[in-house]
């Protein structure tokens, strides 16, 4: 419990801090053991910066273990989170989830295996352990192999998302069955002419295109199919990897299963399969997955985690489904104020409020082993989206998931503080026209602040 102290007493200890000079705006120089001093320090660093105040900023502190806030700042308005919205996803997947992935559904009827699938974000995925369960299922069973996405009942793009991101490696489509990470990766590991591409599928789906001018090797999809464009410095010179979203289709996807298995997949419509009749392929879900999500802020793995958890508890692909469900059963009374678009931050819909992020973080911190929950976050000067910020001199003590987007930076974790307690936090601030390294610098500012004085 913070330590009580009257008006009365503050005030003269303010009179006599004054005696002794104005504290410095940078670094307030006061007691640590007189944690209503620090909050007067905390006041100066948020309520003071110039940076701060050039965009809407909020900011909240709150102490796990005395279960109360220590300070915010506009804490309870709303603000596009970006990818904040991953730690709502997060705790969504680990109650629906847990440590096991439905990766598949079938049935079996006569000399047939008809499939489909579950949102399961792992399929040859080229960033994340290879799980081989699947890929061998399906390769060794004696039935004719079909396809189906009857289940799924949602859109490629999230509501609010840009369209014209289509090209880019953080926003690949979303699909039933999703199949090394719903990109195609094009690259050379060498000076020298020409490119690889994986899936080899896509190889024979390239052209040049002379009107792609850019100084550095350039690939586009065409929007509207998986035509993939390249300009002249793709086809010689220094070595490159580019990571482009393929338009995923139920018949790309039994092309692409036809090609990676060897034995042809056809397509079949399973709309009125009967429950009971339905077997399931499990895998399972490790940190490494929850790792590229919170870490490495991964939009896909989001996105299908997402629909995963609407698969399993209601048998359709819906992420809006899956956010209707948590809301009422895992953040009960804890986002009312927010509104929830999608799995990975990138909708300009969400809106959330420091205060609740840093309330969902609290229960996070009181259902997860601390040292295993800390390992899942990015951890400053270490790993992840703050390895170049944040860092300790001595060791990491700030473990946070980032946010951004264009005029649109957050930052919502956990800091241990010198006398090893762990407090949470969250800062948010939108609608600024200027790099997000400035406001990097006053955060760490805080941060490094309250590390030192709690």
């Amino acid at each position: 419990m913070l330590q009580k102290i009257s008006k009365t007493c503050l005030f003269c200890s303010l009179v006599v801090t004054s005696m002794w000079g104005q504290l410095a705006p940078e670094m307030p120089v006061l007691d640590p053991v007189q944690p209503p001093l620090a909050v007067e320090g905390l006041k100066v660093l948020v309520e003071g910066s110039a940076v701060f105040r050039r965009c809407f900023s909020g900011f909240t502190l709150y102490d796990p273990l005395e279960q109360e806030t220590i300070y915010e700042n506009d804490a309870d308005k709303c603000y596009i989170p970006a990818s904040n919205t991953k730690i709502l996803t997060f705790w969504t997947a680990w109650n629906v989830l847990g440590d096991s992935l439905p990766a598949l559904r079938y049935v079996i009827k006569g000399d047939s295996l008809i499939f489909w699938g579950t949102g399961n974000p792992t399929f040859l995925h080229p960033d994340l352990p290879i799980d081989s369960s699947v890929l061998m299922f399906l390769k060794n069973r004696p039935e004719r192999l079909y396809f189906s996405t009857h289940n799924f009942e949602d859109e490629r793009y999230a509501p609010g998302w840009s369209w014209d991101n289509y090209n880019y490696d953080f926003q690949p489509e979303r699909s039933p069955f999703p199949i090394y990470g719903n990109v195609a990766i094009f690259r050379r590991d060498r000076v020298k002419a020409g490119f690889e591409v994986s899936p080899q599928y896509f190889a024979e789906k390239t052209a040049y295109n002379s009107r792609l001018k850019s100084s550095y090797p350039y690939i586009r999809r065409r929007i509207d199919s998986n035509v993939f464009e390249y300009n002249a410095r793709a086809m010689s010179g220094v070595p490159f990897k580019r990571k482009v979203p393929f338009r995923s289709s139920a018949q790309l996807v039994v092309d692409l299963l036809s090609d990676t298995l060897g034995r042809p997949v056809q397509l079949v419509d399973a709309q009125g399969v009967r429950a009971k009749n339905v077997y399931t392929l499990s895998i399972p879900l490790p940190d490494t997955v929850y790792k590229k999500l919170m870490q490495d802020s991964d939009n896909f793995i989001a996105e299908h985690l997402l629909m995963a958890c609407s698969e399993k508890l209601f048998g359709t692909i819906n992420a809006k489904q899956a956010i209707l469900y948590a809301n009422e059963h895992i953040f009960k009374g804890l986002v009312n104020d927010c509104m929830w678009e999608d799995g990975s931050g990138l909708s300009r819909y969400n809106l959330f409020t420091p205060r609740s992020v840093t309330q969902v973080l609290n229960r996070l911190y009181q259902h997860i082993p601390s040292e295993r929950l800390l390992s899942l976050f990015a951890t400053g000067g270490v790993n992840g989206t703050i390895k170049s910020w944040y860092g300790g001199k001595e060791k990491p003590y700030v473990y946070a998931k980032t946010g951004s987007l264009n005029g649109v930076h957050c930052l919502s974790g956990y800091v241990l503080t010198k006398t090893n307690r762990v407090m949470i936090f969250s800062f948010m601030h939108n609608n600024f026209q200027f790099g997000s390294d400035a406001l990097k610098v006053d955060m760490e500012k805080v941060l490094r602040y309250v590390a030192e004085h709690y």
